[in-house]
């Protein structure tokens, strides 16, 4: 291959430097040779390409070969956009820029990002040739790691899932880790190795705009379901690749670490705390999900005001040294940037490389001004010392060599055959109808039958596909609205569909209501369908859009937006037997609400079938099974609302202003109260189940043995049903203020009408853990109460002893 301009320059320089870049800190000779340094002196094969190698012996082979150059372009990450041109979306032109190529992977050749909405087959063209690139035409022939968006489906017109919010409120992490592996079938074919998922954070800030993109605000729940979907995600190999591979895809928890509760619920903003409640809930979930995953992100926010992508106490001693952590690690887009213009604890691009590098051996991802590429030089001045970039390249290649990438980097010819597969849609389906949560149901409303002449859908939900954030440009073309999902289900019946939209979701404007109450009246019942909203990945950022969550979208209302609650009490007024379902990327407050209609519904953001799912559900083709994963306040002054709250932390001496408008005073709240419209856990069924025969495995326990809990669940109802079984506990007495309750376990069971099941739950030992006094975890002796049931009612309770 032929160089061109400062690259021929910068190629000539390279061998004079590797000369004597190499020969400093070296034995009397090297065992390979300078000008080729991907081959040996004595003819034998080089460890780091022996596919039967160890992964470390691979490692250490491969980094003293490595010129300083090479070893920082592995630490940044690079852009397909730098050699194929991506602004048009439909363009399927299969050319490339060869100076582009070049420019980019002799500087930033570690990943290469690749998410782009762009024609599959020029994806796999490009990604070919940036691979055959690296090679074929280096001389170590280091392949890129090739990175791209999946928190809820892989977006490149890829199977769109339900908002990660949307797939906690399932409570089914065997379904979650299936569904997990449909992301890989369909982004390991292109080429890509890297998803940037799952999202960790907590939802306990409601007003922060990413809570569509947690698992909820429980650090267990959101452990289990993030532990679901790494499995899933990172499970099998790629195909052709060494026998020590050990996963297909990279998994990346993020972001590391207490993101979600940022002051004010503004994004990137500080988040308070100390070490105590980064240990109990913030760091669980990744400890729980992420040891095992190949990819961590750093986070933006600043806790205890260290900067997160800064901060040695997580990056290097509770991950690296505590927990072992052996792979890649990598800051945010332009988190390293933030250093110099938001945190202000650097003035220089220098500093802030040398800061992120040091305190965290991450890689730097794009979207800043690459502040990596002062490291040569600051090695050769002496304020960065070589160790941590060596450090830090071991923990890439690491990676890399984790997923065979050494033998097969490059898509797969049949990249088609997993793409949108019906087996996918399948699985689909059922965690579309799962993810769905019954709140209310008077007087038996729901489910509705086929035999009724005529419903009224009316809202600004009903005829939209409503997608959470981190999908592509026009993603929601794949997805089956309300209307049309209603329409699918009803068209070989005889009900009659009256749709109105009634109000838009963004404006006050009541112009419309007529047209939605003459809806109202002419149908013997009204689904009034209102809610929240994100945009795609271009139309989120696009200045003079509107939306009311999504990254960058924080609120300071929990409310609905403009005239939607005056349409949904409007229709009430009716008479008619009022459904209202809340399409929402996050809880919302509404007291009136959860107090007046007749039954209440939550879907947050679904996926491509959430119009038909909703359907199958309200007319009880299938029975709800969903529970919140987040807790719903009453308004945005009685958050945080979260379940788990501290002994002592939620005294209660309510007040309330009554429909008439008599105001009745108490303390807390003066007008309102702390207790939640409905909490964590809550979910309700169109069956009845009842708990028998509660047993503990053994009622006296050490304290490093783990038990069991066993129940006896029964379906007394009318229908099938699934049931989310739910183990809570409380340390009754303690050296240090522990939580009232906390989720320690449940399992999702189906139960025809009629039956029972006994269900028997494992509890970890480490679930009784707390971080004492002496800054350690321990499980002190004393009693628990162990609680089987739901946040809303308590079935049986049992004693723990553990001595």
């Amino acid at each position: 291959m032929v160089l061109v301009g400062w690259t021929r320059l910068w190629a000539a320089s390279l061998l004079a430097e590797t000369a004597s870049a190499l020969v400093r800190g070296s034995s009397d000779s090297l065992h390979f040779s300078l000008v080729s340094r991907g081959t040996n002196l004595d003819g034998s094969l080089p460890v780091y390409k022996n596919p039967n190698g160890s992964i470390e012996d691979r490692v250490n082979d491969l980094l003293p070969r490595m010129t300083i150059e090479e070893k920082v372009a592995q630490l940044i990450q690079g852009d397909i956009g730098g050699w194929m041109n991506f602004t048009d979306p439909l363009d399927d032109t299969l050319m490339y820029n060869q100076t582009g190529l070049e420019l980019m992977m002799a500087q930033k050749n570690g990943a290469i990002w690749g998410g782009y909405l762009t024609p599959w087959d020029k994806f796999v063209y490009g990604i070919t040739i940036g691979q055959k690139y690296l090679m074929e035409n280096t001389t170590l022939g280091i392949p890129a790691i090739v990175q791209s968006e999946g928190l809820h489906g892989f977006t490149n017109n890829g199977t769109i899932w339900p908002s990660p919010i949307g797939l906690a409120a399932s409570f089914n992490t065997e379904l979650l880790q299936q569904a997990a592996a449909t992301i890989s079938d369909e982004a390991e074919g292109l080429g890509f190795h890297q998803i940037f998922a799952p999202v960790l954070d907590l939802s306990r800030e409601l007003r922060w705009g990413r809570v569509e993109e947690n698992f909820g605000e429980d650090p267990f729940l959101t452990g289990e379901m993030g532990n679901a979907y790494v499995t899933g995600l990172q499970s099998g190999k790629r195909r052709n690749t060494s026998s020590t591979a050990i996963a297909r895809m990279a998994a990346t928890c993020k972001h590391f670490a207490a993101y979600g509760s940022p002051q004010g619920g503004l994004n990137i903003a500080q988040v308070s705390g100390g070490e105590r409640e980064l240990r109990t809930s913030y760091l669980r979930p990744f400890n729980r999900a992420c040891v095992e995953a190949l990819g961590i992100m750093t986070a933006y926010a600043s806790y205890d005001g260290v900067p997160a992508v800064a901060n040695t106490h997580l990056l290097t001693d509770i991950l690296r040294d505590e927990w072992g952590y052996p792979y890649l690690v990598t800051s945010d887009a332009g988190s390293v940037d933030l250093l110099i213009t938001t945190h202000g604890v650097c003035e220089t691009r220098e500093c802030a490389a040398k800061l992120a590098l040091e305190n965290g051996i991450q890689m730097e991802m794009g979207g800043g001004t690459y502040t990596y590429l002062t490291l040569p030089d600051q090695v050769i001045n002496g304020t960065v010392n070589v160790s941590y970039i060596d450090e830090t390249v071991k923990t890439i290649l690491r990676t890399k060599f984790a997923l065979g990438l050494f033998e097969n980097p490059y898509p797969y010819p049949d990249y088609l055959s997993t793409l949108r597969m019906p087996s996918t849609r399948t699985l689909l389906h059922q965690m579309e109808q799962e993810a769905i949560v019954l709140l209310e149901n008077r007087n038996n409303t729901l489910p509705l039958s086929t035999s009724i002449g005529s419903i009224a859908l009316i809202g600004p939900q009903v005829d939209r596909v409503s997608f959470g954030d981190y999908v592509f440009f026009n993603a929601s073309l794949n997805g089956i609205s309300p209307l049309a999902g209603f329409t699918q289900y009803l068209s070989n019946t005889s009900v009659q569909i009256n749709y109105a939209e009634g109000c838009k979701l963004w404006s006050n404007d009541l112009s419309e209501l007529p047209d939605a109450l003459e809806a109202a009246v002419k149908s013997d019942v009204a689904v009034v369908m209102v809610g929240t909203w994100s945009l795609d990945q271009t139309l989120l950022w696009t200045p003079g859009t509107n939306a009311t969550t999504g990254e960058h979208v924080d609120l300071s209302d929990l409310g609905l937006v403009g005239a939607q609650l005056e349409l949904v009490q409007a229709v009430q007024a009716t008479g008619k037997p009022t459904v209202v379902v809340f399409v929402s990327g996050k809880p919302v407050a509404e007291p009136w609400i959860q107090a007046h209609a007749d039954a209440v519904i939550q879907q947050f953001y679904p996926g491509e079938l959430g119009g038909l799912a909703l359907a199958e559900i309200i007319f009880g083709a299938v029975s709800p099974s969903g529970k919140l994963p987040v807790s719903f306040p009453r308004s945005v002054g009685t958050i945080p609302v979260f379940y788990n709250y501290l002994k002592g932390s939620r005294p209660i001496d309510p007040g309330m202003i009554t429909d008439n408008g008599a105001l009745v005073f108490g303390h807390q709240y003066v007008l309102d109260t702390p207790v939640p419209l409905w909490s964590f856990g809550h979910g309700l069924s169109y069956t009845t189940f009842n708990y028998t025969d509660l047993e503990l495995s053994s009622p006296t326990i050490g304290t490093s043995d783990n038990f069991n809990v066993s129940v006896t669940v029964h379906n007394n109802g009318p229908m099938d049903g699934k049931e989310v079984v739910q183990v809570y506990m409380t340390d009754m007495f303690s050296s240090v203020v522990t939580p009232n309750q906390i989720l320690v376990g449940f399992q999702k069971v189906a139960i025809p009408a009629g039956g029972s099941q006994r269900v028997t739950i494992e509890v970890q030992s480490e679930q009784l853990g707390l971080w004492s006094l002496s800054n350690a975890w321990v499980v002190e002796p004393g009693t628990f109460a162990v609680k089987i049931g739901t946040s809303d009612q308590t079935y049986l309770n049992t004693t723990l002893v553990v001595v």
